[in-house]
């Protein structure tokens, strides 16, 4: 990572992210470069932090998250957890779906997601961390 000037100035575009360390970051160009050329839902489901529905006829199941690449989503899981102590955006973003009764999983899960589309974002257009924009 340090010898490549590209792959260091995108580390440093990512970890500008409040809660977003260096392991998050360097695992993020490794296992994902795929990062800033996908739109919103689609990273989220390579990921595997999207939410899929199991439906059929009328009846509704539940929605949840599954497939995607298992090692950035840990590391993602492990992100979302310091961001939603330290980053204003994510710590509203959780405590408005806390407000609206949603489960402690549901909530970091949805953190997950926001947190990654917010790097997504920022690498697809090239910007630092910048609470007004994200």
């Amino acid at each position: 990572m340090k010898s490549d000037d590209q792959w260091k100035a995108r580390a440093e575009l990512i970890q500008s992210a409040p809660g977003v360390g260096e392991v998050t970051a360097t695992t993020l160009i490794a296992e994902v470069p795929e990062l800033g050329q996908l739109n919103r839902q689609k990273i989220s489901a390579l990921i595997g932090v999207a939410p899929f529905n199991r439906d059929s006829g009328q009846f509704r199941g539940r929605r949840t998250i599954f497939g995607g690449r298992r090692a950035v989503r840990s590391v993602l899981y492990m992100a979302a957890l310091s961001a939603r102590r330290h980053n204003p955006l994510i710590r509203a973003f959780a405590d408005r779906l806390e407000a609206r009764g949603k489960l402690q999983k549901v909530v970091l899960v949805a953190c997950m997601r926001k947190l990654l589309v917010i790097l997504n974002t920022m690498v697809k257009t090239n910007t630092h961390w910048n609470p007004k924009s994200a």
